[in-house]
């Protein structure tokens, strides 16, 4: 992992969560805002994937249980998605704070995926 681009990706995660949260907490439903924006947090996932994948190859070793970083990593990469077709299916302000939820667990997520590549074991 880059802890910049992890530092960023948890940032990013967060305000999409408040402004997904906001929508939905003001009774909008799902729209090409919500939804786009929790699609560009699975895009930063699909790089953090390419990082964890290359860091490894240069050095950049983790510091706790690789396959702990994994599951988390890959569960991360399933919520977007998923709560994007909830949005598309249910047009309900309940859809988009699906979104907003998602978003902030993945903020919390690839914070411990942070976590985990280090501080663990250092």
């Amino acid at each position: 992992m880059i802890e910049w681009f992890t530092t960023a990706q948890v940032a990013v995660a967060v305000v999409v969560g408040i402004v997904c949260l906001v929508a939905g907490g003001i009774g909008r439903q799902p729209s090409d805002l919500t939804n786009g924006l929790t699609a560009f947090v699975a895009l930063l996932l699909l790089a953090q994937i390419v990082v964890a994948i290359v860091a490894p190859l240069t050095g950049n070793q983790p510091t706790g249980d690789i396959v702990e970083f994994w599951a988390y990593l890959i569960s991360a990469m399933l919520l977007p998605p998923l709560a994007i077709v909830w949005g598309l299916v249910d047009r309900s302000r309940w859809a988009t704070v699906v979104l907003g939820v998602v978003s902030l667990a993945v903020a919390v997520m690839v914070y411990r995926m942070g976590e985990i590549w280090f501080v663990q074991g250092a």
